[in-house]
């Protein structure tokens, strides 16, 4: 009996040190008022092994990164940790374990090269960008297509399930909107079959996928968290001045904000909000190139982190 469990042990253990450890990279930078990530070749975000040379995770992750892209990675935080068996695809017979981290970077440095692209993070995500109201595809695709997916149900509570849960996710019968929602929302439609990523392998959907383009695996997937986990700390931590410029104007930082969170902020309480929490200072200059009065320049003031540190808030 006590061979038998410690050969069970044994083969356990075996498996576990033959899963494949990956480190992945969800890269954002502002470009020309969007929102961009980092991707390489294959729609695929930049990737590689957890390796005995590196001396830690992030190492790892720096290394692979500017190995694949060129690109030298500043602030940057763990984001999730991806096992599901079946997220690579059933062909794959080892368990491949993918840890994933957020990085932020600035647009001086998101050059492109033959190596990388940086692609609106809206190509991917179309439905989730409603800075000029609810995208139409919204109610004249989505919903629709949701609907039929939830009277597929074979019986009336999982349709109740369904349709409630497309309405909270995408705001269907008079809810609002939840920007941060986003990986709710693509687990949703990849649940209905109606991304391309849920059509692949040999039990897969046979429903037309949405527009918005396809990644590699389940690194689409990787993407929508790190933009959940992004629009929601913008709200209490100062993250978005990493993507920020030394100098910028108010309005380029809302837009800014906008632009990452997909919808619009009211300007005056913007204004007041950024004021009262004492983030930003004068330079002392303003901006030649605007429109009308020349614009007063602005910096984030590195102090406050220090100050919210001793004081014990956000």
């Amino acid at each position: 009996m006590r061979q038998t469990k410690a050969i069970k042990a044994e083969k356990a253990t075996s498996k576990v040190q033959n899963a494949k450890v990956d480190l992945i990279a969800v890269v954002v930078a502002m470009t020309d008022r969007a929102p961009c990530v980092l991707t390489v070749p294959a729609n695929a975000l930049p990737s590689g092994p957890f390796e005995l040379g590196h001396r830690s995770l992030q190492f790892g992750l720096r290394t692979w990164v500017e190995q694949q892209t060129g690109h030298h990675l500043g602030y940057i935080e763990q984001l999730y940790t991806f096992a599901d068996r079946d997220r690579i695809g059933e062909q794959r017979q080892q368990r491949v374990i993918s840890i994933s981290y957020l990085a932020l970077t600035r647009a001086e440095h998101a050059a492109g090269s033959g190596k990388r692209a940086w692609r609106n993070w809206y190509d991917y995500f179309p439905w989730e960008d409603h800075r000029s109201g609810a995208p139409p595809m919204v109610s004249d695709i989505l919903q629709s297509r949701l609907l039929a997916w939830a009277a597929e149900a074979d019986h009336d509570s999982l349709r109740r399930e369904r349709r409630q849960r497309g309405a909270i996710a995408f705001g269907f019968d008079g809810r609002d909107w939840n920007e941060e929602l986003v990986l709710q929302r693509y687990e949703l439609l990849y649940e209905a079959g109606l991304v391309e990523e849920a059509l692949r392998g040999p039990s897969r959907i046979t429903a037309s996928p949405l527009p918005g383009i396809s990644m590699t695996a389940d690194h689409r997937r990787i993407l929508a968290t790190g933009i959940t986990r992004l629009r929601s700390k913008i709200k209490y931590r100062p993250v978005v001045f990493e993507l920020m410029p030394p100098v910028f104007t108010l309005l380029q930082l809302q837009r800014t904000v906008e632009a990452l969170s997909g919808r619009l902020v009211h300007k005056p309480n913007f204004r007041r909000l950024v004021e009262q929490q004492d983030l930003v200072e004068e330079t002392g200059e303003t901006a030649a190139d605007t429109v009308g009065r020349p614009a007063k320049l602005f910096r984030f003031r590195h102090a406050v982190l220090d100050e919210r540190v001793v004081a014990g808030t956000k």
